[in-house]
Formats: C-alpha cells, sequence, structure tokens
C-alpha cells in the first residue's frame, strides 16, 4: 500500500454473490474496467475471495470483492461457499448476480438467490440483484418466474455494457442512506487545540513509520485544526515541560498506558488510541462492560485474543506476549490463550471467558462489529486491548472520561 491510498478498513466494501457461472467474475471486470478475475465457461473458475482496490466513480475508494458460486458441489466446493459466506461479515454493499439466460434448474436456481437474499436482510446489508446477460434473452422471458420481487433490481449485460453506468449509479445511491462518517477524535477537538501523541518505539515498532491509527489520529487532528506532538514515552515528561500551556488530551499506545498516566498531569484529558479504534469502529461501550470479566478469570479459563492483521511476530509482540503477562499478573491466574489473526475468528465462541481484540484498524467496521454481535449473542464478554489494559492498570474510568457520555448513557 502506497503511503497516500486508502487502507482497506476505509473503503467500502463491495461482495459480489451468486451461483456459479451467474456472470459475477465478469460483472467485476466490467465495473473495474480492469481483467480482475478469471472469467471462463467452465464452472467454478474463482475458487477464493478475489479482493481489489480502487477508486470507483462516483462512490470513491471501494473494495471490490469477487466471490466463488454459492451452488458449489462436492466437500471442496462446501469449504468455498464458506468462504464466500465469510465475506458477508465485511460487506458493505452486496451484490446478487443472477444468470438471466439460464432455464435449467429454475427453482433450485431461485431457492439458492432467496437464501443468500435472507443473509443480506439478516445482517441488514443493503443489496442490488442484477440479472446479467440479458443480451442473450428477449425482453419476453426477461419476466419468467426467476424475478425476485424487489425494487433494486437491474438488468445488464456485462459483455455489451448495457447498464454498467445505471449499476454504479445504483450503487452510490445506496451509499447515500448510511451513516454520517465519523471521527476518530476531531470531533473532540477546538482548533488549535494541542493534543500530545506517545508512541513507544521498540523492537515491535515497525522500522521507519507509524502505524495505521497513529496516522488515522495525526490526520483527524490537523482536519480539526488542532496541534499534535508526536513523542516517544521517554520525552513525555520533558515535553510538558516544555509546552507553554497544557494539551487538551494525551494520546497513547496502550502497551505505554500505565507510565504515561504517571507522568499526565490529573486535569489532562487520557486515553489510548486503540480506545479511540473502538469508539470509532463502534464497540466502545461493549468494550468498557466486557473488560469486567477479567477480575474473574481463573487457572484454566479460556481467553481468545484476535488480531485483525496478520505481521511478523516479535519478540516483545503486544498480542501474543505483553497482555497474556499482563492478564496473569493482573488475575493472578493461569489461563490459556488463543490467538488469531487476520479473517480467522471462531464461530463457536463458548469456550471462551473473554474475548479481546485488537484495535482492529485492518478491519471495516462491520468485520469488527459481526465480531462483536457473535460474542453478545453468545453471552460471551468483548473488549479489545486498549480498554483491558486500561481496566487491569486502574485508570480506565480515566481513559473513557472524555467520552464517558457515550458510554454511560
Amino acid at each position: 500500500m502506497s503511503l497516500n491510498e486508502t487502507p482497506a478498513a476505509n473503503r467500502t466494501h463491495i461482495a459480489f454473490f451468486g451461483r456459479r457461472n451467474a456472470g459475477k467474475s465478469s460483472l467485476v471486470n466490467a465495473v473495474t474496467n480492469q481483467k480482475l478475475s478469471i472469467v471462463s465457461d467452465e464452472k467454478g473458475t474463482t475458487t477464493d475471495p478475489v479482493y481489489k482496490s480502487m477508486e470507483l466513480l462516483p462512490l470513491g475508494p471501494v473494495l471490490i470483492i469477487d466471490t466463488p458460486g454459492l451452488d458449489d458441489v462436492g466437500e471442496l466446493g462446501e469449504l468455498r461457499i464458506e468462504k464466500a459466506m465469510q465475506v458477508l461479515e465485511k460487506t458493505d454493499i452486496a451484490v446478487l448476480v443472477v444468470d438471466a439466460s439460464c432455464e435449467d434448474d429454475g427453482d433450485i436456481a431461485e431457492k439458492d438467490d432467496r437464501k443468500v437474499i435472507e443473509q443480506f436482510e439478516k445482517r441488514d446489508i443493503p443489496y442490488i440483484i442484477v440479472y446479467n446477460k440479458c443480451d442473450l434473452v428477449s425482453d419476453g422471458k426477461m419476466q419468467g418466474s426467476r424475478m425476485l420481487k424487489a425494487d433494486n433490481i437491474i438488468h445488464l449485460s456485462s459483455v455489451t455494457g448495457e447498464g454498467i453506468n445505471e449499476f454504479k449509479e445504483k450503487l452510490a445511491n445506496l451509499m447515500k442512506g448510511r451513516e454520517p462518517e465519523k471521527r476518530i477524535v476531531a470531533d473532540l477537538l477546538n482548533p488549535l487545540d494541542v493534543v500530545v501523541l506517545v508512541v513507544p518505539i521498540d523492537a515491535s515498532a515497525p522500522k521507519g513509520r507509524l502505524i495505521l491509527p497513529q496516522q488515522q489520529v495525526i490526520r483527524d487532528i490537523l482536519d480539526a485544526g488542532g496541534v499534535s506532538v508526536v513523542v516517544k514515552d521517554t520525552e513525555l515528561e520533558e515535553t510538558f515541560n516544555k509546552l507553554a500551556e497544557k494539551p487538551k488530551m494525551v494520546i497513547t499506545d496502550s502497551q505505554a498506558f500505565k507510565k504515561v498516566s504517571e507522568i499526565t498531569p490529573k486535569d489532562v484529558s487520557l486515553t489510548s488510541f486503540s480506545i479511540l479504534m473502538a469508539r470509532w469502529k463502534g464497540f466502545l461501550k461493549t468494550a468498557v462492560a466486557g473488560a469486567d470479566a477479567l477480575s474473574d478469570i481463573k487457572d484454566g479459563d479460556e481467553i481468545l485474543i484476535a488480531e485483525g492483521c496478520t505481521h511478523h511476530r516479535q519478540c516483545e509482540d503486544i498480542g501474543t506476549v505483553k497482555l497474556p503477562n499482563l492478564i496473569r499478573k493482573y488475575t493472578g491466574a493461569s489461563p490459556v490463550f488463543t490467538f488469531t489473526s487476520g479473517g480467522d475468528f471462531p464461530k463457536d465462541l463458548s469456550k471462551y471467558k473473554v474475548i479481546i481484540q485488537c484495535g482492529g484498524c485492518m478491519l471495516n467496521e462491520k468485520a469488527v462489529r459481526y465480531r462483536m454481535r457473535e460474542a453478545v449473542s453468545q453471552g460471551i464478554p468483548f473488549t479489545n486491548y486498549g480498554t483491558a489494559i486500561a481496566k487491569m492498570n486502574g485508570i480506565l474510568e480515566r481513559s473513557v472520561e472524555i467520552v464517558s457520555d457515550e458510554i454511560y448513557d
């Protein structure tokens, strides 16, 4: 990813679903004007979800996802279908592609289509039904028994290009009804407010750059007209002495929470990048409540630590080393830890005492909130790194004070 490229987590995720040979890949290629997906008359050409980041006017930055056919067969086919359905967890807009020219297995095909529509509606995902290959069908046959009753249907041809522009407009219209853009921290600031960002540099810090949440917070502060001062934890105390006035806020990397809280004056707001990420992704209230479960951890209790990205783990890795060590120290117990990364997340969460999610900067809001809902629906407390660390350091109340009205309403 280039330095100026919109992160995938901030892009509108548009996923294409449908039966094999419905023309999903051809439609993706037509919409993107690229040969993104392999196209073939042979069924099952797309075997894994294909992702492509791009600018799609008038939507802006999007992530296009082409999925395997939902009618695949055999043991391998079932795995492909499972992979396709997992994409729903992160989908902002769904596109169901139907082969308008196919008359075989009509009842079965319509049943398959209705099943996936039920999944869209269950997850409250806005969707469009595309009848592809309309160039192969006469107008009379277009109104046949397979016509699904919906206001969001469009007929097009990915081969001739007929209806493609109209389809893009429909995608844009679906996005108009979404929530207004949420801010990470800008809505808590006034112009020229000074914010000190504490960024520890240790073996686990990426060489020569800041991590994504730090970049995003700095940009949000600038957009608010604020002033960001970035320092290491080792220079924080001297920085306070050099500032002409107290800063409005201190935002720290979670692993330095304890040290930073001891240095930061009590009348200066304190929080962490991870807590702000939880707020931005829409699960901070749940995370604060879920952190209470750490007080009841016993020997043998299972804890899931879930990261949204995959990276080479260092000896000081926060997820697999520092956080487990802090939990053992805080609880005086020896729990059992399970670690997941990237898109992996268990379906059955019943064995876990608590789930601790990372900040989720590499996951879009849909994906993080899916994990939260799955945990809550199964009665499992759900929190995240920053909230859990603040809880175990006895500073959680202070760390969320600046947004307390959003948590304790």
